[in-house]
């Protein structure tokens, strides 16, 4: 039997470190597909000067506070804390005459998160820093950069403000749900201007999804899994740094293989983004007021580069919050959801605790959660969503129906370790039938 088998099939192992070595940052970086994911890259001056201010103590002022202060010189490798403090670093980015008619990003990598502010007082983006599946430090800067004939013989300069926030996604514990270490720091690892290879980063997210398909080889017997494996060798084999048609011709290999149906019997699955903000967890109150501005301003980024992006979010309470604190964010939200892109869920205040709560503050939840969507985006929200909570009062299906919401949604009932719950979707029938 032995004999059939291709290399692939028997030595996996060592197909997926090939898979692994090619797409890495940290080995063969220079030859690999990761030398390929830029067509030009600048740092420091005078194409991206750096200047800081760091506020007093734990305070987290506000743009129009921060704009008006001193700021000093300071390069990548500078270290920000301690924790929970606030840094606000001005970006001075000038566009080089080589990146003309081309999309150009900022990359800054704080290793923990920020918030991209315009010049002018716009929240525009968050950023995650670090190196982990959550990064996210790029920000599109300009969809095309305009030629110096364009500009009277005059670089373009843009200047952002960047709000630094000294702790990490999961606070500053120094594991998921450690204590906070008070005394956290992060350093600046970048601060780069970059043009993007949009083919070369569609083969690099191609090539994820082969991965994580045969990531469980040898041990599934899945035979989607080694064709997914055998697809992603394919595709290194017909990769050669510097040819742009050979990333054509991978993707090419790749496309097929994603082109592939099951049948016509096949669910339809439909992808809406969330991002879970718990209101009160491992940062104070005032770190998830950033977190809310932080992810969301990042979903308008997205909705507005593509239409057909749609993002769900729950809890009036933070609604609340963006509206109070960020206005022009909690506007631009808004029409998001005039136009269906961005979906208020929740129907309750926020997320709440259903085990020991009694009905008289369950009732309160829907109450005050259902009025504030009603009040601000028109009408109720249709989905229960908590996600979260380890429990759910009998009690519920009633005072959800009462609410005019139609649908539970969570996750937890996954957890028990105890007594499996035998469905995932069902019908739920209240104390009252």
């Amino acid at each position: 039997m032995d004999r059939h088998m291709s290399y692939v099939q028997k030595h996996p192992k060592v197909t997926k470190d090939r898979l692994a070595h090619f797409m890495s940052k940290n080995l063969l970086q220079d030859v690999n597909l990761y030398a390929a994911l830029y067509d030009g890259r600048v740092s420091g001056a005078p194409h991206v000067k750096l200047e800081i201010w760091a506020a007093n103590g734990l305070e987290r002022p506000t743009f129009a506070v921060a704009v008006k202060q001193e700021y000093t010189p300071v390069d990548v490798g500078h270290s920000f804390g301690p924790s929970w403090a606030s840094h606000w670093v001005r970006a001075t980015l000038q566009i080089p005459e080589e990146f003309a008619d081309k999309e150009v990003r900022l990359l800054f990598n704080p290793s923990c998160e920020a918030m991209v502010w315009s010049e002018t007082g716009e929240p525009l983006q968050g950023i995650t820093g670090g190196n982990g599946q959550d990064r996210h430090i790029d920000y599109v800067v300009t969809k095309r950069a305009p030629r110096l004939s364009e500009l009277q013989h005059q670089p373009l300069c843009i200047v952002l403000y960047l709000e630094v926030a000294s702790n990490g996604m999961f606070g500053n514990g120094d594991n998921l749900i450690g204590a906070p270490d008070p005394n956290r720091r992060f350093a600046l690892e970048t601060a780069d201007l970059v043009v993007y290879n949009h083919d070369a980063w569609a083969m690099y997210y191609d090539l994820q999804i082969l991965k994580d398909l045969a990531d469980p080889l040898p041990d599934t017997p899945s035979v989607r899994a080694w064709q997914a494996l055998a697809t992603a060798n394919a595709m290194i084999n017909e990769f050669e740094l510097g040819d742009p048609d050979t990333i054509a011709k991978a993707r090419a290999i790749g496309a097929q293989f994603f082109a592939a149906k099951g049948g016509e019997a096949n669910h339809q699955v439909y992808a809406i983004g969330n991002c879970h903000i718990d209101t009160a967890w491992l940062w104070p109150y005032d770190e998830t007021k950033r977190k809310i501005a932080r992810s969301w301003s990042t979903q308008m980024d997205y909705m507005d580069r593509y239409p057909e992006y749609k993002f769900a979010a729950s809890q009036a309470q933070q609604f609340e919050w963006l509206r109070v604190l960020y206005p022009t964010l909690f506007e631009r939200v808004k029409e998001k959801v005039k136009c269906g892109q961005f979906i208020p869920i929740g129907a309750a205040w926020c997320e709440f605790d259903a085990n020991l709560p009694c009905g008289e503050s369950l009732v309160r939840q829907f109450l005050l959660g259902q009025r504030y969507f009603e009040k601000h985006f028109g009408e109720r929200s249709k989905v229960f969503w908590l996600p979260d909570t380890f429990g759910y009062s009998s009690q519920l299906p009633q005072i959800v129906k009462l609410a005019g919401a139609k649908y539970f949604f969570t996750q937890k009932l996954s957890w028990n370790n105890i007594n499996k719950f035998p469905h995932t979707t069902f019908r739920w029938i209240g104390l009252d039938g």
